[in-house]
């Protein structure tokens, strides 16, 4: 496959300038893009395929965490935000586990892709994780799993849908609930999240969907999945800056093992 067999060009003309700055306002004015069918129906059935097949190499996870994953300040009293748990629980097949051959690949390291991707998003280059697991993933929730209410760490989330559970696996948020460059965490205004009184905003996609999302001030959670159907999302995961690795700590957490680490030339 090129990437005309892959993203819908006719749609998302991913090198039209018209295009891509109304891609950035969006996205500057709401903290979320969605671009509807932005994959072609054949690559989500060839992407659903090879995670069908391989989700047997998933490894999975169960975290009880807080909201900031950070180690909870045993400070602060019990109910607090800081101390309050919540859970996630997924599978996830790491890049080396995607097979070379996957259009995956073909889009992550397209020049016009990740080109398109840097200017929507502010940066002024894009670059692979250095280590040889984090730079595409493919998450499975099976029934029942779900991502409790956190921020992000990084600045902003690339993902594709690639299978909608039979019910649940809804991606709520609350836009900017926190100003971590400013350590304003609003644990007030967290807690009232955590206890169902604010009101939630929801993120429609459906399967093929590319959303770009700035969770790093926005509280966001994915709802347990309902039926025997895989929820399946696509994460592609770039970095601003050459060199960068996921820590040997989150890649045990997170994968069940360290990848290999590429320094750059």
């Amino acid at each position: 496959m090129n990437i005309s067999d892959i993203v819908n060009l006719a749609d998302h003309p991913i090198t039209d300038q018209t295009f891509i700055e109304k891609c950035k306002e969006t996205l500057d004015k709401t903290g979320a893009l969605v671009l509807d069918q932005f994959l072609t129906n054949d690559a989500v059935e060839y992407i659903r395929k090879e995670g069908s097949d391989n989700k047997h190499l998933a490894f999975y996870c169960h975290e009880e965490h807080n909201v900031y994953l950070m180690t909870p300040d045993t400070s602060y009293p019990e109910g607090h935000a800081m101390r309050t748990s919540v859970t996630s629980s997924k599978g996830c097949i790491q890049d080396d586990q995607i097979p070379d051959g996957s259009p995956l690949h073909t889009l992550y390291d397209d020049h016009d892709f990740r080109k398109f991707l840097a200017t929507v998003l502010g940066e002024e280059a894009l670059y692979d994780y250095a280590d040889s697991l984090s730079s595409i993933n493919l998450h499975y929730a099976d029934e029942g799993q779900e991502l409790g209410w956190h921020f992000d760490n990084s600045s902003f989330a690339t993902t594709l849908l690639i299978q909608q559970p039979n019910g649940g696996g809804e991606f709520e948020y609350v836009e900017n609930m926190r100003d971590a460059d400013k350590g304003e965490m609003n644990y007030d205004g967290v807690k009232e999240v955590l206890d169902g009184n604010t009101p939630v905003k929801h993120l429609k996609a459906d399967e093929g969907t590319l959303v770009l999302f700035r969770g790093r001030n926005a509280i966001h959670r994915v709802t347990p999945t309902i039926g025997d159907k895989t929820r399946m999302l696509v994460v592609l995961a770039y970095n601003s800056e050459p060199g960068i690795a996921i820590s040997e700590k989150a890649s045990m957490t997170f994968y069940g093992r360290v990848g290999e680490i590429t320094t750059p030339a």
